[in-house]
């Protein structure tokens, strides 16, 4: 297996933060971003927090249903991408390697995933030899990717595994295919980001084609 270094190169996930700076091009200033989320990212899984009073109906259900059919993919050699608090890596059955550029995020990973193995990187430059996985996994990372980034992000992938399996957000009426969101933190921080949201079919053309793995009205999973 290939060095578990990160190769250092800018992330361009996020926009602007609540100063008007330019984040999109600073690794230092998206990792404070991820930094700073880290201790309440998965209060959006649980509906906590801030989204203790969002109306969001079914949405415990899909949380669970979803992590039940990645529970029910085929084990395999899987490298998680912005692997995050690693709420969904624990659902993953085989050998997993979780990525995140934030150690604050891998931090909490350690705790709630502590069966994977957790490496800090680049997940536009994946620190792997070619073909070192089964699997490559990605939630919620490749709606935030925007023109070339995406390119460089399914290059990756496909050279270090033979399938992809990406989770995201489901398009509804309630939202545009293609959005800039303004998302607040419990400091009080704002920050703009680009999201985008799909339906399972789409996505699975965009990757190439593949299988719905899952699809309900807040969450989509293609296997590619």
């Amino acid at each position: 297996m290939a060095s578990m270094v990160a190769r250092s190169r800018p992330s361009e996930k996020f926009g602007t933060d609540s100063r008007g700076r330019d984040t999109a091009r600073s690794l230092g200033s998206v990792k404070a971003y991820y930094d700073r989320r880290a201790p309440e990212y998965d209060e959006w899984y649980r509906g906590a927090g801030r989204f203790a009073e969002r109306d969001r109906p079914g949405w415990q259900q899909e949380v669970e249903a979803l992590g039940d059919a990645l529970a029910g993919l085929p084990p395999a050699r899987t490298l998680d991408v912005a692997c995050g608090t690693g709420f969904l890596t624990r659902h993953l059955p085989g050998e997993v390697v979780g990525l995140d550029q934030s150690e604050s995020m891998l931090e909490e990973a350690r705790r709630q995933g502590p069966n994977a193995t957790y490496v800090q990187g680049d997940a536009l430059a994946l620190p792997f030899e070619d073909g070192s996985f089964d699997r490559v996994f990605t939630a919620h990372f490749y709606g935030h990717l925007e023109g070339d980034d995406r390119e460089r992000f399914l290059a990756e992938a496909r050279r270090l595994a033979p399938e992809l399996v990406v989770v995201d957000s489901a398009l509804r009426e309630d939202v545009d295919p293609e959005e800039r969101q303004e998302r607040v933190l419990n400091d009080g921080s704002s920050w703009e980001v680009y999201k985008r949201y799909f339906e399972p079919d789409a996505l699975a053309r965009e990757l190439g084609g593949g299988e719905t793995v899952f699809s309900g009205r807040w969450f989509v999973a293609v296997r590619s």
